[in-house]
């Protein structure tokens, strides 16, 4: 049954209805990473701000709309989590708690091993949805968004614009791109819903703007506010579905 259907049973009657409970497998836009600054010379840190991730306002969004509902959210994301890494902690991280539905966002990392990564990352995509729906749960393939396409002036320290740059090569050179490509061919084949959240971003980006300041660690987080852009994409797919 559809994540609206129980929904809607539940708001009808509550006593005779189980709660919803929604589980989201991703990265460290999935666990709620912002920004990045160095503790020392060598070390980097990450802002962990779970309150501002995409599923905190999913959940805002949806008990507007349905205010008697009680809806759980699983936060599976770990920051610099893959694909690969995702389908092995998939029955520790969510299976076990028996949710309705799982969200799926990875690509960011995955991307980092180049087009050879591509066939191990549509594998592993594959596995995690094959399992999701043996569990009965529904499925939900997220894109994630654009990474940096330039060094952005923020960056102060030498070894954050490192990454800054080989990231900015990741985007601009079309790889990540592929990853989505292929992603959404694996979706296609497996009728697997997609909510298209980085053809928004490339859509923006089209339209000159920004999208490295619309980063918060000018990298590959989104800020705070453009979380939103994912909430009320997964909003509209999720009654659209």
């Amino acid at each position: 049954m559809k994540i609206t259907q129980l929904m809607a049973k539940k708001a009808e009657d509550n006593n005779g209805n189980p709660g919803i409970t929604i589980a989201c497998l991703g990265d460290s836009v999935t666990q709620g990473c912002f920004e990045l600054y160095m503790k020392n010379e060598k070390e980097s840190e990450t802002v962990f701000e779970q309150e501002f991730a995409y599923h905190a306002y999913l959940k805002k969004i949806l008990a507007m709309l349905y205010p008697s509902v009680p809806v759980n959210i699983i936060n599976a994301g770990i920051s610099g989590s893959n694909a690969v890494q995702g389908y092995k902690r998939l029955e520790r991280d969510v299976l076990r708690y028996n949710p309705d539905l799982v969200i799926v966002c990875f690509g960011l990392n995955d991307s980092g091993k180049g087009e050879d990564g591509i066939k191990e990352y549509t594998v592993s995509l594959e596995n995690i949805f094959n399992d999701v729906r043996n569990s009965g749960a529904e499925v939900i393939f997220m894109t994630p968004n654009m990474m940096n396409t330039s060094v952005s002036p923020h960056i102060i320290c030498d070894c954050i614009k490192d990454v800054a740059q080989n990231v900015q090569s990741i985007q601009n050179d079309g790889i990540l791109d592929k990853y989505m490509e292929a992603a959404k061919k694996v979706c296609l084949r497996m009728n697997v819903t997609v909510c298209d959240c980085y053809e928004k971003w490339k859509t923006l980006y089209k339209n000159g703007v920004n999208v490295t300041e619309l980063l918060s660690n000018k990298i590959n987080h989104p800020t705070r506010d453009m979380n939103w852009l994912f909430a009320v994409s997964l909003v509209e797919t999720i009654m659209n579905n």
